[in-house]
């Protein structure tokens, strides 16, 4: 019986084997902290031949998944996030091989300087150590997560949603071999082989200090419960409360694709938006034709008052809706008073997520983005962008909307620390 078998059925236990998975990546950890570029680049490209070689494997674990999701009454979204297919998977792959392209920042120097002393000051880029993330639905998040820790010289510890389970494992089996064909520890990528809620509980408490951060990934409760109960640094966000915002002026024709597209290209990510705001200016005519796009398109149009009237017999938005992250085909729609207007209903309802605003002013537009206070600002594009690897980064792990000590996408520099190299000359100090 597997380890993972031992733990469904109660027969290991939970506690003792989540300690163990700390041991191992502490160790693991010691390890990447010194490896080499080319080694641990050879272990993604190598990850990334599995995946493709094993295409058939992990499709068939998927179904499980699947046919288990659609049982259960998940949404839409929901399931289109847990799909996989053989394009998907080969965009994992890709996702791999272009992280391994990346520059590596271990080691970099980020700063260096000359003082009184004599002394010359470096500041180093250095890995964090071990992370621990915790996510829902997604199974890519098992390969990209992975490789990110990898190349910044992190070992992880990945506890993936139930929904997932039998995914993540199929993707995980394709990162152990590409360690153990470079010649990394196979502890580096640790998956938690268990859908008891019991191991997110344990890494909350940090696996004994094995735990340098946590990162969640997924929805609010899951953000939530990591938030108020982990005792060890965590990175993420709660919602992804996006707004697009027409301005006076915006083309409309630009605005229609654009909201379109930031709505219901994917509509259960992230970067999705959630709300349309529209400048009073222009309702009259830009509202009934962006709004109009969406719902031609098939999204649900719920507006305040004064979008009631520019498109009659579409829903009365409630006050819950301007802050509810609906992920699915639904939109809040509100006419603003100008850039302010729209800048102080981001400020009230936003999560310091995205925001995009359609305008051909440069002026407008500069003034947005000074004064919204988000992690990820448009001009002119789609909130859909809001993603580590459409921002050059390879992959990314999550968004993260705090301020301490990353922000945005989670790539590579995001998952590593610094440290200060000091070299002298025999000074003392007086």
């Amino acid at each position: 019986m597997s380890v993972a078998e031992k733990l469904e059925t109660g027969t290991t236990d939970i506690a003792a084997t989540m300690r163990g998975l700390g041991i191992n990546a502490r160790t693991a950890a010691k390890a990447l902290r010194s490896a080499p570029r080319k080694q641990k680049d050879a272990a993604l490209l190598a990850a990334a031949a599995s995946l493709r070689a094993d295409i058939n494997d992990i499709l068939e674990a998927n179904k499980l998944d699947m046919d288990a999701a659609e049982a259960r009454g998940l949404t839409g979204a929901m399931l289109d996030r847990l799909k996989l297919d053989d394009g998907r998977i080969d965009g994992i792959a890709k996702g791999l091989e272009a992280i391994a392209e990346l520059d590596d920042p271990v080691g970099s120097t980020i700063a260096e300087w000359d003082v009184h002393s004599g002394l010359h000051i470096e500041r180093r880029r250095v890995p964090l150590g071990v992370i621990g993330i915790i996510y829902e639905s997604r199974p890519n998040v098992t390969a990209d997560a992975g490789a990110l820790c990898v190349k910044a010289g992190n070992a992880v510890i990945l506890r993936g949603g139930s929904e997932s389970f039998h995914s993540s494992r199929a993707i995980h089996a394709c990162l152990v071999a590409g360690l153990e064909a470079a010649g990394l520890p196979a502890e580096a990528i640790q998956l938690v082989p268990t859908t008891d809620r019991t191991a997110v509980g344990e890494m909350l408490k940090g696996l004994d200090g094995a735990l340098d951060l946590l990162v969640p990934r997924g929805g609010r409760s899951l953000t939530e419960r990591v938030t108020t109960e982990a005792r060890v640094p965590v990175l993420g966000h709660l919602d992804g409360l996006c707004h697009v915002y027409v301005d006076k002026d915006a083309d409309i024709e630009m605005a229609k694709q654009v909201a379109v597209n930031a709505k219901l290209r994917r509509t259960g990510i992230c970067g999705a938006a959630e709300t349309l705001l529209v400048d009073e200016a222009v309702a009259a005519t830009a509202l009934p034709a962006v709004a109009g796009a969406l719902k031609d398109a098939g999204c649900e149009i719920r507006g305040d008052e004064a979008a009631q009237k520019l498109m009659p017999g579409i829903a009365a938005a409630t006050e819950d809706d301007w802050s509810t992250e609906y992920l699915d085909a639904i939109i809040a729609v509100a006419v603003v008073p100008g850039v302010d207007g729209a800048l102080g209903h981001i400020s009230k309802y936003g999560s310091q997520h995205t925001e995009c605003i359609i305008t051909g002013n440069v002026q407008t537009a500069d003034k947005f983005l000074t004064e919204c206070d988000s992690a990820i600002l448009l001009h002119n594009a789609s909130t859909q962008f809001a993603d580590g690897g459409e921002f050059g980064m390879g992959a990314e792990i999550g968004i993260a909307t705090g301020k301490l000590h990353a922000r945005g996408p989670v790539g590579l520099e995001q998952l590593t620390t610094f440290k200060y190299v000091v070299r002298g000359s025999g000074q003392t100090r007086p």
